[in-house]
């Protein structure tokens, strides 16, 4: 059976009709942050332990009544039992306070002003606890979300959290990256909650509307990650975020070749094609298996050997790429991309870059 391509020309039918569709679509998903999970109890656990602790003080103060009943007068039949002692024990830490059981001797009298008292507080502070827990949980979040916003600068967004974009960001934390810096936007829920359970801060909402983006705080990023399933949404998400953020470069990966011309006249700067890539791989495997082993040995960062661009130090330059310590394979010099054996590279200059290949870092602890 024939593969169905997505060619620019039905590509550009279906950014026309999805644009369309979604004109006056307004969902909540595209309002959703999702901040990094937090070590905390559950709700449903931590309701359990207050109620716990709540029923203990019930039961402490119902044993205290019954042990001085002798001290306590009821007005229906004048005697106080461990039922009486429960009943008594519940309308007093709820400060409902009937007065049909009333302590009548010193002792009894001591003991609600020393010890019932104070079980009456405690009571209250625990029931009154939970609920204003529940309700400034929502204005907590927002206290984080509005902190979030205002520190967040130059950091990477990555539409997408599928295999292609947990890769990225996996390679981008290797290099340095700091998960903080690091924005998920993803429209399926339990992505984005699987999200924010790997330390990340996501978004949750279509990357092809502007407010999505715009909540992922794209317009003071520098660096966008589109990682989407079809090339039509890739296109679409590039030409939004090439509107909001003019300088930031945009790293495209899309599964057809002829699509690539369309996703640059888009705006971005590097498009990935994952089809033709892996195919290229596959080949060049079948042809050399050690060939393929090395090839991804150097796209898997942290393992083996690690492809990285550093600038040139002080005592390479004015010298060859031979002789730098790492084994340099291009020279990035201004918007120009040098081979190590053009003679322009020949002799570094300071304000070069360098591509290099070296041994990948050991961790800390292996």
């Amino acid at each position: 059976m024939a593969t169905r391509k997505m060619t620019s020309r039905s590509l550009l039918r279906s950014l026309w009709r999805r644009t369309r569709s979604e004109a006056d679509e307004d969902t909540e998903a595209g309002r959703a942050i999702v901040m990094p999970v937090q070590h905390v109890a559950a709700p449903l656990r931590q309701v359990t332990r207050r109620l716990v602790m709540a029923l203990a003080v019930l039961g402490v103060t119902t044993l205290l009544v019954y042990l001085d009943r002798a001290g306590y007068n009821d007005n229906s039949d004048g005697r106080v039992d461990f039922l009486d002692s429960a009943y008594y024990a519940t309308v007093t830490l709820s400060t409902t306070g009937y007065g049909d059981i009333t302590p009548v001797s010193d002792g009894a009298r001591l003991t609600n002003i020393f010890v019932v008292t104070p079980l009456r507080v405690l009571f209250l502070i625990i029931l009154v606890g939970t609920t204003l827990e529940v309700l400034t949980e929502r204005t907590r979040q927002q206290v984080r979300i509005h902190r979030w916003r205002s520190r967040m600068r130059d950091h990477t967004v990555v539409v997408g959290y599928g295999t292609k974009g947990r890769h990225a960001i996996e390679t981008l934390i290797g290099q340095g990256k700091p998960k903080d810096k690091i924005v998920v936007v993803d429209p399926q829920k339990k992505v984005v909650d699987a999200a924010a359970g790997d330390g990340l801060v996501a978004v949750l909402g279509d990357g092809t509307r502007s407010d999505t983006l715009l909540r992922a705080e794209l317009q003071r990023a520098t660096q966008v990650v589109i990682c989407t399933e079809r090339d039509d949404t890739a296109a679409l998400v590039t030409l939004t975020a090439r509107q909001i953020n003019k300088h930031a470069t945009i790293v495209v990966a899309v599964r057809e070749d002829e699509n690539v011309p369309l996703l640059r006249q888009s705006g971005a700067n590097t498009v990935v094609t994952s089809s033709s890539s892996a195919g290229r791989l596959l080949g060049m495997s079948m042809m050399s298996p050690n060939v393929g082993t090395v090839l991804e040995d150097l796209l898997t960062y942290g393992n083996g050997l690690d492809v990285v661009e550093r600038p040139v130090t002080k005592r390479e330059a004015g010298h060859g790429p031979r002789d730098c310590e790492d084994l340099v394979v291009a020279v990035v010099r201004g918007h120009r991309l040098l081979h190590f054996t053009d003679a322009d590279a020949a002799k570094l200059q300071p304000t070069d870059r360098v591509i290099t290949i070296k041994k990948a870092a050991v961790p800390a602890g292996d």
